[in-house]
């Protein structure tokens, strides 16, 4: 297979891989400062909040985006297609929570968009993978057997490996036999 066909595959993982990373960065970061005020001799409390305690589904769609770009490479055809569709939707709930987050007054906008910047990525590797992932290319099927098929080595089997050395098993193993089968 030529390289051609795998770059729109490379750049939809890699694209959503980066977004779901940034949006995790981004959510471990101090969104907003909450101070208390106490009377005169105490001092005020300060209290910094991360954008995953003030939205906490957020960090944990960013994790299930980063599964998704995975998958993305074990996935093919109708089932890509439908993987693209969560990311599409995972991005936009992404997209969404940092806009609501950037429009309070009392939070760091710098945090929240930079949500919205990552969420958009996903969001767009969702929409490359639902459109055209079927026609990417799949995890080659080269170590997969056919279902009903012997193993190569089943037609000539000798004897069952009686010894008790692991070199005797080793050996048994590299002819495709199963040294425990009796």
């Amino acid at each position: 297979m030529s390289v051609a066909p795998r770059r729109p595959l490379t750049y939809a993982v890699l694209l959503c891989l980066a977004g779901a990373a940034l949006v995790l960065f981004a959510a471990t970061r101090v969104w907003q400062l909450e101070v208390t005020v106490r009377p005169a001799p105490l001092p005020p409390i300060e209290q910094e909040r991360s954008g995953g305690s003030l939205m906490p589904w957020l960090p944990a769609l960013a994790v299930v985006a980063l599964a998704g770009g995975g998958a993305m490479l074990a996935t093919r055809g109708l089932l890509r297609r439908l993987l693209g569709g969560l990311l599409l939707v995972i991005g936009t709930a992404l997209v969404a929570g940092g806009s609501v987050a950037a429009t309070n007054p009392d939070v760091d906008r710098l945090w929240p968009l930079l949500c919205v910047l990552g969420g958009l990525a996903v969001a767009a590797a969702g929409a490359a993978t639902a459109a055209r992932g079927h026609r990417w290319p799949a995890m080659g099927a080269r170590y997969e057997r056919a279902a009903g098929t012997p193993p190569p080595a089943a037609a000539s089997r000798p004897e069952r490996v009686e010894a008790a050395g692991t070199r005797d098993a080793w050996d048994a193993l590299d002819r495709g036999e199963d040294p425990t089968a009796g």
